[in-house]
Order: structure tokens, then C-alpha cells, then sequence
């Protein structure tokens, strides 16, 4: 259904590090990066889509989180959920909701939410049984 998810960023370079580091923890490939159009994209291991991308926006205006928007990354597990929430939090992002389960979307819904370096909105959730 889902071709792929682009995020505006302002600063490339420090996205990149901050994308790098929590995609590598998700089990997510770097599929490629070009510091020159300033962005990147990274695909799961098992599938050549969805690409989950960053970069400057194409039409050269600053980037900015919008209102309602939000990205759900999976996560194999519960402890990959944390993990991810600490490692977005120890890299400058900023809590948006501390991992636990959310029993209002489903019982086995584990999730967490952080703001990235951007303000973009973005969700870390398993959907297996503990």
C-alpha cells in the first residue's frame, strides 16, 4: 500500500546521524545517501519498499512538522521499543508519549512516541503479545 514515507528535515547531516542510528536498531538497511541533493533512505531487509526517506524539501522552503502527521515505524519487539525510544530521547528527540501499552487501539499494542530533531511526530510499536 505504502510506496514510501518522506520527512522534511533542516539540518541533513545531524538527521542522518539521528535516522542512522535508530534505523540501524530497527534492523533497517541504508538503502542509499547523497549529501549533495541532501537525502537518504533506508529499506527493511526483507522487501525493496516501503522506503522510509529524508532530505531537504524539494521546493527549497524550510521544513517543518505538520499538524496531525505522524509516523509509525514497527518494532520486532517490546524491548526493541524502548530501546528506540531511549536511543531517539539520548540523541536530542523529545518525548511525546513513554513506551507502554496503548489498550485503546488494540490489547497487544506497545508503543512510543518522540519528536525528532525536526519536530517531526514519530511512533515505535510492536503489535505482538509479550
Amino acid at each position: 500500500m505504502i510506496s514510501h514515507i518522506h520527512l522534511g528535515v533542516a539540518d541533513f547531516d545531524r538527521s542522518l546521524g539521528f535516522y542512522s542510528v535508530l534505523m540501524q536498531e530497527l534492523g533497517h538497511q541504508l538503502k542509499f545517501s547523497d549529501a549533495n541533493k541532501a537525502w537518504a533512505g533506508w529499506v527493511a531487509d526483507d522487501a525493496p519498499r516501503p522506503l522510509f526517506l529524508i532530505g531537504k524539501p524539494f521546493d527549497g522552503a524550510p521544513a517543518g512538522p505538520g499538524n496531525g502527521q505522524m509516523v509509525a515505524l514497527l518494532a520486532a519487539s517490546r524491548a526493541a521499543v524502548d530501546r528506540v525510544h531511549a536511543l531517539a530521547l539520548g540523541l536530542g528527540g523529545r518525548c511525546d508519549g513513554a513506551p507502554g501499552l496503548r489498550p485503546q487501539y488494540h490489547p497487544d499494542y506497545y508503543g512510543a512516541y518522540f519528536r525528532d530533531l525536526d519536530g517531526n511526530k514519530i511512533c515505535i510499536c510492536c503489535h505482538q503479545p509479550a
